[in-house]
């Protein structure tokens, strides 16, 4: 196969694959792998398939795959690195390296087949994530020696995104902030609203509320101001996803709807997968509702989707929403294994805030057992997990759990110190009106944002007014943006 013929498979694979015919895109790259002999095209086509893969979290299937490839690329990045002077090869290897190691998989085959690579690289296992590191800085400095502003902002989203995926948020936030100090040109500036987006998820991972909200507002702003209907979608999710942990359930199901609504006005060249994740917000919505009929309906559609398109991150979603509808109706008998396939998957392709997620579902499965002990084993794993992660709600959660569990087991030493570490991760978070000094987030209420995105329980807002936020005494003459 050569040179030109390459290139119009490739272009016939990418078609499929925006057509949302993953498979049949995989099989094209995979047959151009085999035959081509064009060394830039196999670059290429690798390129494809190590994004492909990536993007449907098939970590396990493409080791099972395509083992060769990894050598195979390795091969690539020394070839590439050592010998070529095109800062643009560089720049476009190093791009696909990144996708490449940050699979939570291929850690895993590097260290049963390393010695292929040694052969090559004569680097010893445990230097993986380093290598990542360096291979992020020599991107970068692709990107300088292109003296391209817009290279730049773009290798240092690429690095957030990629730690947003793995759940390294303090290393997204930092990134994220580099991109937006950095002084570019048109398209680095259109890139701001990705980049807030990333910044207020990791932010919301972390569970600094006030910060997250803050990005999610610029983000939102970015994308209206660039007419930007996809971003406004994701930043839509997210922001029910936000409001689903503060509990203001209203509003998290106002933003997933606005989502559905954006997919079906602008989003007939889309992938599926914006409809999908809206689909699985609304449900998680509805579920916290009390709607578990509707939460049932939307779970199911996002899951037809994900099934279709072999979207295993969403499937590990959904999986969680259908076990924790199944709990809602106390048929925990139902619930458990559902949570047990979620956790595998996510266990796969290291979610682990979901896990923490899953695992606060089987704990509250437990309780409503009365297996007390076995829940605070769930307790126990979610808390590692938390803590590891930085991320405060779970802790709250966790602590609330455990206050539940121990009250009944009348231990009162064991309850009163996590009543204390409770109402500690309350003011750490700041999770409390500022103006009736009732904790948020603790059942459904409707809350409301300043524009300093400090929020409030709407009917205090209501009753008392304020000319300035009683948390900041900054000036406030309108509603928050979101």
């Amino acid at each position: 196969m050569g040179q030109d013929q390459t290139k119009q498979q490739i272009e016939k694979g990418l078609h499929l694959y925006q057509s949302n015919q993953t498979e049949k895109a995989l099989r094209v790259w995979m047959r151009v792998l085999e035959k081509s002999a064009d060394p830039a095209g196999r670059f290429r086509v690798l390129g494809c398939l190590i994004t492909a893969h990536a993007e449907m979290g098939r970590y396990k299937d493409m080791l099972k795959k395509i083992p060769a490839i990894a050598c195979m690329f390795w091969t690539a990045v020394i070839t590439v690195l050592t010998k070529s002077s095109s800062p643009q090869d560089r720049q476009n290897l190093i791009f696909h390296w990144i996708w490449f190691i940050r699979i939570p998989g291929l850690l895993k085959f590097f260290s049963y087949s390393w010695e292929a690579v040694l052969i090559i690289s004569h680097i010893q296992a445990n230097h993986v994530i380093r290598l990542q590191e360096k291979f992020a800085v020599v991107q970068i400095d692709t990107a300088r020696e292109l003296e391209d502003p817009d290279f730049l902002t773009e290798s240092y989203l690429n690095l957030a995104r990629s730690n947003e995926k793995l759940c390294e948020f303090q290393k997204t936030i930092s990134y994220c902030k580099t991109c937006l100090n950095m002084q570019g040109t048109t398209v680095s500036m259109q890139l701001n609203g990705q980049v807030s987006l990333s910044m207020g998820n990791a932010f919301l991972g972390l569970s600094i509320f006030q910060k997250a909200l803050e990005c999610f507002e610029k983000a939102l702003r970015y994308a209206h101001n660039n007419d930007d209907k996809m971003l406004e979608c994701r930043v839509c999710c997210s922001l029910g996803n936000f409001y689903t942990q503060i509990k203001d359930y209203e509003k998290a199901l106002f933003f997933p709807c606005k989502a559905a609504e954006l997919v079906n006005d602008y989003g007939k060249g889309w992938s599926l997968k914006y409809r999908a994740m809206s689909q699985y917000h609304m449900a998680v919505a509805y579920r916290k509702l009390g709607r578990l009929a509707d939460a049932m309906d939307c779970c199911e559609e996002s899951m037809k989707i994900a099934l279709q398109h072999g979207d295993r991150p969403l499937q590990a979603l959904c999986l969680l929403c259908f076990a924790d509808i199944h709990r809602s109706r106390r048929d925990v008998q139902t619930a458990f294994p559902r949570y047990d396939s979620s956790m595998s998957i996510m266990t796969e392709i290291g979610n682990r805030l979901g896990l923490i997620q899953v695992l606060l579902g089987v704990t509250k499965c437990w309780m409503i057992q009365k297996e007390l002990d076995k829940a605070l084993e769930s307790i126990e794993k979610a808390q590692e997990l938390a803590e590891g992660l930085g991320n405060k709600l779970g802790l709250l959660k966790l602590h609330c759990l455990c206050e539940r569990i121990y009250r009944t087991k009348e231990q009162q030493q064991e309850l009163r110190d996590h009543v204390v570490k409770f109402h500690e991760c309350v003011e750490e978070m700041e999770l409390y009106c500022g103006m009736c000094g009732e904790s948020i987030g603790e059942k459904n209420n409707q809350l409301q944002a300043l524009p300093c995105s400090h929020f409030f329980h709407l009917k205090c807002l209501q009753t008392n007014g304020t000319r300035g936020c009683p948390n900041c005494r900054r000036l406030s003459v309108k509603p928050g943006y979101v």
